[in-house]
């Protein structure tokens, strides 16, 4: 028996469910915490905030009555509001009985409608104002790229030894005047002109004046960001590593291994990998996936799951909150439209439904994440926080969309639904979430 291999395993997926549970945790709490806050501003009382379900773990109660708990499955979470029957918010007709007009007023269910929709609307909102800061925080700690390309940080590169510099600003390449990046489109021309061969000639300001110095290709085949789950990741590369050949070919550019992937009809590629001054074999396949396009809808493609980037990290300058503000909703607007879209063309049947995971899935993507360092972990978090936010709003009873939906009749009919036809509904609602939970379950241990 493989003990040293049981022990590894054990460590890998210990690490996976540590990392699964802080990012979920995270994010349900701030869901939570939308809806306990704001319902509190709008005068309704909560007598429980649970981070988890089942046996409590931990519990205390503050000064307003409500007792703050931690529980001991840690795969949601909920507040309990006064009036209300179970962690979904149903209706405790027997325990609002009774009551007075005062008393009714700080219940879920005798609280004005305006109150009622507010509480119920700002979890899926808190989760996005997440996303929004956590966007904003990366951007303004990465910075943006100013109008001159310049050398930041020199990327570990196989030999040879190159005279590029730190600080260099980069005039030409091979003979070809460097655009603005304010000029994207002429800044990919300029990029896929560039011969694809290293060293090159750069010519570069150093200390007040230009010389020709030499350097690498700036588009190595460079392992920038590894995906979750892909063939990349499960063969075992890492980032930092450079794919020197494939199938026994040298190759010295990125658009190189992108061909030789995209052509290669999912056909299983040998790569030559050189990983700190060694050269290692890895053999993967590629794999089909969906991707979404600029004009809408998906495209088929063969991938391995890696990004790359230039031969150096440009240098950059300072954002200004308010642009990095901007610059997260807009992000999370891209999420909610990327997953609205995904879900919409898994039903029509343009892609495949294997496109949807699950927990299992979900705690996979956690631990390869944080496996690849704190900022892509809480870029993941920010991510996911958006998804769940954008899920809650599905118009199905349980989630809070679907009380939405109950507030919605009941501003249009000047009255709410009976409370038989709510709990008919609800349990449909949650027939519907456990449906769709088994399906991504199903997803995650049998899709390639």
């Amino acid at each position: 028996m493989d003990i040293l291999g049981l022990l590894n395993g054990f460590g890998s997926t210990f690490w996976i469910i540590i990392a699964f549970v802080v990012a979920l945790s995270i994010i349900v709490a701030i869901h939570e915490y939308g809806h306990y806050i704001v319902g509190r501003w709008s005068g309704i009382g909560a007598d429980v905030f649970s981070l988890g379900f089942g046996p409590v773990l931990f519990s205390r109660y503050d000064k307003r009555g409500t007792k703050w708990q931690i529980a001991a499955i840690p795969l949601g979470g909920y507040v309990k509001f006064k009036g209300d029957a179970n962690a979904a918010s149903g209706k405790d007709a027997d325990a609002m009985q009774g009551l007075d007009e005062e008393e009714l007023r700080h219940t879920m269910h005798g609280a004005p409608l305006w109150a009622r929709t507010a509480t119920v609307a700002a979890g899926p909102i808190f989760n996005f104002i997440l996303s929004t800061l956590v966007f904003a925080a990366v951007f303004m700690s990465r910075g943006q790229i100013g109008d001159t390309l310049a050398v930041g940080e020199l990327r570990d590169l196989p030999p040879p030894a190159y005279e590029l510099s730190e600080g260099d600003e980069v005039r030409k390449i091979a003979g070809l005047a460097v655009p603005s990046f304010d000029a994207p489109e002429a800044f990919d021309a300029f990029a896929s002109a560039i011969p694809v061969t290293t060293p090159l000639e750069y010519v570069v300001e150093r200390d007040g004046r230009e010389q020709a110095v030499s350097g690498p290709y700036p588009y190595p085949p460079i392992v920038l960001h590894l995906a979750p789950k892909s063939a990349a990741y499960g063969a075992g590369l890492e980032v930092g590593d450079v794919i020197t050949g494939i199938d026994g070919r040298a190759i010295a550019g990125f658009s190189e291994l992108k061909e030789a992937v995209e052509t290669g009809e999912g056909k299983p590629l040998a790569l030559d990998v050189w990983r700190e001054g060694e050269t290692k074999a890895f053999t993967l396949t590629p794999r089909r996936v969906d991707e979404p396009l600029p004009e809408g809808g998906f495209q088929t493609q063969w991938r391995i799951g890696i990004g790359g980037g230039l031969a150096f990290e440009p240098a950059t300058e300072a954002l200004g909150p308010v642009k990095a503000i901007w610059g997260g909703v807009v992000q999370t607007g891209v999420i909610i439209e990327g997953s609205i879209s995904g879900l919409y063309h898994m039903v029509t049947g343009a892609i495949s439904t294997c496109n949807l995971t699950g927990p299992v899935g979900i705690a996979q993507t956690s631990g390869a994440m944080a496996s690849q360092g704190a900022q892509s972990f809480i870029y993941f978090i920010a991510v996911l926080s958006a998804a769940i936010g954008m899920l809650n709003l599905f118009p199905i009873p349980m989630l809070d969309g679907g009380h939405l939906v109950f507030y919605a009749y009941e501003a249009v009919a000047g009255r709410p639904p009976s409370d038989k036809v709510v709990n008919v509904l609800m349990m449909m609602g949650l027939t519907i979430v456990l449906g769709m939970m088994f399906f991504g379950i199903t997803n995650d241990l049998f899709c390639p």
